[in-house]
């Protein structure tokens, strides 16, 4: 019998990091025809702004019909679909939200936020998640966070503030956690064989992710006279939080990788060495980094907020949540002085039993023929 395959446009005006690695290993997965349209990820201002008029002209050149668009949060979707050809008449539109500019934190040395000029930004993720047919966010924390700010955000506009659009996203918006590539890096955390402590810093060097916490709380540490090591990788950008530069002298003597890693392969070996996840994000509505250095054996301290009770089962793991900054010292030192003492191989399992691309990709599959 044949199997009936959608085909499936993927339109990304940011394609780097997450959102690259989403598509991509969707595509890998999945039993549909998938392609992508795509921008390079950077200046990401410039491409909420101009990344739908490039885009627009990639898919008119493609010459082609989808049953499903999918679009990422970066994309200005009323631009883009005004600007693309007949071929767009018969397709289904769906906007997922790795991210959003209404509840994103912001850095408060954005030149946009001093300036008060940071709203339109909210506005091309508010009017896309209206016109599209269908809205996935990849964490409940994140599509209640978006309703929420979206609230407040038309509050502020000084007439027809519309608020009943509200309810109309809502009603065609649901959760769709992101499928990850958990399987075939998998390692059992192992308490056979005694390892030293090496701590993990494995995001990008920005301010929303509260490197600032992370450091200072090992400077006090090692002023303890606590023994640790240290691997921090992730991506450097010209204007980064100048505590990695403290850090890079401070720590000199735990550090034992400080850099970029070129290639997945690199990174996942990097992440295999260390055994200890402190996480300070100050924003995060999903964590792909998290599992993944959990299932390559580091045990996670992490914060009592954001998405991380949701996904990763505070009733069962409540013994790896800290509630304030003091808390998450106390808990860190703890899980330092104790590393050989600790079991995370329920946590792993769960991680690989939810959200493996193995069984994401056919629930993946399953929804979007459902909507079609």
């Amino acid at each position: 019998m044949q199997i009936f395959k959608l085909n499936i446009l993927y339109v990304e005006p940011y394609y780097s990091g997450s959102h690259k690695t989403w598509i991509d290993s969707y595509k890998e997965y999945s039993k549909n025809n998938i392609e992508i349209i795509s921008l390079p990820g950077k200046k990401w201002k410039w491409r909420m702004h101009g990344g739908a008029v490039s885009l627009a002209n990639q898919f008119n050149e493609l010459n082609q019909r989808f049953d499903l668009i999918i679009c990422s949060d970066m994309l200005n979707l009323p631009v883009f679909k005004s600007l693309c050809n007949k071929n767009i008449q018969n397709s289904k539109f769906a906007m997922y939200f790795h991210e959003n500019q209404l509840s994103y934190p912001w850095s408060p040395n954005d030149k946009d936020i001093q300036e008060k000029r940071d709203y339109h930004y909210a506005f091309i993720n508010y009017t896309s998640s209206l016109i599209s047919d269908y809205n996935f966010f990849n964490s409940s924390y994140h599509f209640n966070s978006y309703i929420k700010e979206l609230k407040k955000y038309l509050k502020k506009m000084p007439d027809f503030r519309n608020i009943n659009s509200i309810d109309e996203i809502a009603d065609k918006s649901d959760v769709l956690y992101i499928g990850c590539d958990l399987k075939n890096i998998y390692e059992k955390f192992s308490n056979k064989e005694k390892k030293d402590p090496i701590i993990l810093w494995n995001h990008r060097w920005e301010y929303d992710k509260n490197p600032e916490l992370f450091f200072r709380t090992l400077f006090k540490i090692k002023e303890k006279n606590i023994k640790f090591s240290l691997i921090i990788v992730g991506k450097k950008y010209s204007q980064y939080p100048k505590i990695f530069d403290e850090a890079n002298i401070k720590l000199k003597d735990e550090i034992i990788f400080n850099g970029y890693c070129e290639s997945r392969q690199e990174y996942i070996s990097k992440i295999r060495q260390s055994n200890i996840l402190p996480v300070t994000s100050n924003q995060d509505f999903f964590g792909i980094s998290i599992m993944e250095a959990i299932c390559t054996g580091n045990y996670p301290v992490l914060p009592e907020r954001l998405t991380y009770p949701e996904l990763f089962d505070i009733e069962n793991n409540h013994d790896i949540f800290y509630k304030n900054d003091k808390e998450f010292e106390r808990k860190l030192i703890q899980v330092i002085e104790n590393i050989n003492n600790f079991n995370i191989a329920i946590l792993q399992k769960e991680l690989l039993d939810k959200f493996d691309w193995n069984r994401m990709s056919f629930e993946y599959d399953k929804l979007f023929k459902s909507i079609i």
